[in-house]
């Protein structure tokens, strides 16, 4: 099963858009994951109508209408092994984040989170539990690029992580 992950797409805003090369992924997807700050419930629409079913939170700046239609945090169970995916959008201050996040979804292999704006790739000591910030493909802020990611999961329940950059 492969995953597209994005958040923070903040949009709409002037004319910024998400780059072809990132709905070519998403489109090519079996699910989407989104962490929150759609912004406006047209993007999540969008999303919707690329194809494959979308997995969502809202983030902090969401309109009322986004954070009605869409939880604050949920867990997305895989048919592949059982794999369960933390989502959450904004995961705590970095000092301690993967141990309170692996505590605050429980028997979830990974939590995959947004709001920083910042990639993100840590896996536990262990190799049990993997924490994921997939960036923002449209508002870099002061990262050098503008990314998304990428999971595959296997049959017996492995995730692999990949940053991808959009620039």
């Amino acid at each position: 099963m492969r995953l597209a992950i994005i958040s923070d797409t903040h949009l709409p805003r002037g004319d910024r858009a998400l780059p072809e090369a990132c709905v070519a992924r998403l489109r090519a997807a079996d699910l989407i994951l989104h962490a929150g700050d759609f912004v406006e419930l047209p993007v999540l629409e969008m999303l919707e109508a690329l194809g494959p079913p979308v997995a969502a939170v809202h983030g902090n700046v969401d309109r009322p209408d986004v954070v009605s239609r869409l939880p604050e945090r949920r867990i997305v169970t895989l048919p592949e092994g059982g794999v369960r995916i933390g989502m959450v959008h904004d995961a705590g201050p970095a000092r301690g984040r993967l141990e309170r996040q692996r505590a605050a979804f429980g028997d979830c292999a990974a939590v995959v989170f947004g709001h920083s704006h910042i990639p993100l790739h840590e896996t536990s000591s262990d190799g049990a539990f993997q924490l994921f910030n997939p960036g923002s493909p449209t508002d870099r802020r002061r990262q050098p690029r503008h990314t998304m990611g990428e999971a595959t999961v296997t049959a017996d329940g492995r995730i692999a992580f990949a940053l991808v950059d959009l620039d």
